[in-house]
């Protein structure tokens, strides 16, 4: 890690492996999928230390406080000693109980299924 006073929030946003690329965090920002300070900036926004950060992904939502800069991306491990996590928020979207399933059926109801064609072929002596 390096000691920086400031660096780029898109730059610090893929060194700490919350996007994969440095590209996919820009179009985060730009989506407002991140705040920082309770603000929504803008790629170029220079990050410092004891800054606070929103950040909503697809499969989860985090609040974190950054400890230490770096515009190197490196190991898990080591991204994982940039930043102080405050909560953590698991996105589970489950289907509601009165929506049906896509592809299931219950038994008897539609169309038979190739088995229960077949069946009925045998016992018809088609």
């Amino acid at each position: 890690m390096t000691n920086l006073e400031k660096v780029r929030l898109d730059k610090w946003l893929w060194a700490a492996r919350f996007f994969k690329t440095r590209g996919l965090a820009s179009e985060a920002l730009k989506g407002g999928k991140v705040e920082l300070n309770a603000s929504k900036p803008k790629a170029s926004k220079m990050l410092a230390i004891g800054d606070e950060l929103k950040i909503t992904q697809a499969h989860r939502k985090v609040e974190i406080t950054v400890v230490q800069l770096s515009d190197k991306r490196g190991s898990a491990e080591q991204a994982q000693t940039l930043y102080r996590l405050k909560s953590e928020v698991l996105i589970q979207n489950k289907n509601p109980d009165n929506q049906a399933l896509v592809g299931f059926r219950e038994k008897g109801k539609g169309r038979p299924t190739k088995r229960e064609r077949r069946q009925l072929s045998d016992w018809l002596g088609n």
